[in-house]
């Protein structure tokens, strides 16, 4: 009953926030008067960094403004959500977080500098379309061939999950067939990259748009997208429904929000303009289709009620996974 409450009480506060007016009721008339500052929590050079330069770029022209992208990556995405939380609340910092940041980590760790209340969610940008990776010396074709290969070359061999999300996936694949596939963590997209193709780590399960060309050169092989329709980059892989998966893991997805306070009606304009840019259809083919993104473009009210409703898997989840708060 405590949790319940206890999320209700969160769920409130970011509503609450999402409806703040503090600045004067006409700021969005002449907003945005100077450059604006996007704060990430991941790395330059990345999928979602690129997406985020993308997009700032799109702003600028339709703004006048500059849209300055900060990333703030490590500490385990905890620095990039203390960094918008402390920012100003006068539409001037925007955030582009992940769902790490957003949801996971509250579960993760005993305490972070920062709640649920922290942030006024805008929009559900994305999803960033996980896909198991496999190396192509391994001749698997799909994931009945990996379970048995694992069950004839015991704790042998290895793979790199995206998180915890994805390692919980992993350890239901073990359960189910009696296998032993081993974890090794990894630093980023580049470390697993190379893990696979070096066949380190000959099995990967992450985004996939950077692996997309070594599949199409036959240096890996795609055996699972997680996502609700075959993925554009990977036509002939098919989703964890098809091949009866069913129990997948909620998906994982990239965010706007701003810090707590920032004014309503500038709230208002920019979910308008990012929505729009969004649906531009040239924008979306290029930078989210083609690099194997699905956009989502929700409202905050919705957003709020995927938030609020994530936090409930991701608590089970990491229950599931028998994993402490440190």
């Amino acid at each position: 009953m405590r949790s319940n409450s206890c999320r209700a009480t969160a769920l409130a506060f970011i509503i609450v926030a999402g409806v703040s007016t503090v600045g004067s009721s006409g700021s969005a008339q002449t907003y945005p008067a100077r450059p604006i500052k996007a704060i990430t929590d991941v790395g330059p050079g990345g999928t979602y960094d690129i997406f985020v330069r993308a997009l700032g770029e799109a702003l600028h022209k339709r703004w006048g403004q500059p849209v300055v992208v900060e990333p703030r990556p490590g500490g385990n995405f905890i620095i990039g959500g203390r960094a918008c939380a402390e920012s100003a609340p006068d539409g001037y910092t925007l955030c582009v977080l992940s769902r790490q940041t957003l949801v996971a980590n509250e579960f993760l760790y005993k305490k972070i500098p920062y709640s649920p209340g922290s942030f006024i969610p805008i929009m559900n940008l994305l999803y960033n379309t996980q896909v198991i990776f496999a190396n192509a010396s391994l001749n698997v074709r799909n994931l009945d061939e990996l379970a048995a290969l694992a069950k004839a070359k015991p704790k042998t061999l290895t793979y790199s999950a995206a998180g915890i999300f994805q390692r919980v996936f992993f350890d239901r694949f073990n359960q189910r067939h009696g296998i032993d596939l081993v974890n090794v963590p990894f630093k980023g997209g580049g470390e697993s990259l190379t893990g696979v193709l070096s066949g380190f780590t000959p099995i990967a399960f992450i985004g996939g748009a950077n692996f997309a060309p070594y599949v199409r050169e036959g240096k890996m092989v795609a055996l699972a997208v997680d996502a609700d329709e075959r993925s554009p980059l990977f036509p002939d892989t098919p989703t964890f429904a098809e091949i009866g998966y069913p129990d997948t893991l909620s998906r994982s997805y990239l965010s706007l929000v701003a810090p707590a306070g920032t004014p309503q009606d500038i709230v208002a304009r920019v979910h308008r303009e990012v929505a729009d840019v969004m649906n531009d259809k040239d924008f979306r083919q290029r930078n989210l289709t083609d690099r194997g993104l699905a956009p989502i473009v929700d409202s905050p009210e919705q957003f709020s009620r995927f938030l609020e409703n994530d936090r409930m898997s991701i608590r089970a989840i990491v229950k599931e996974a028998g994993i402490e708060p440190r």
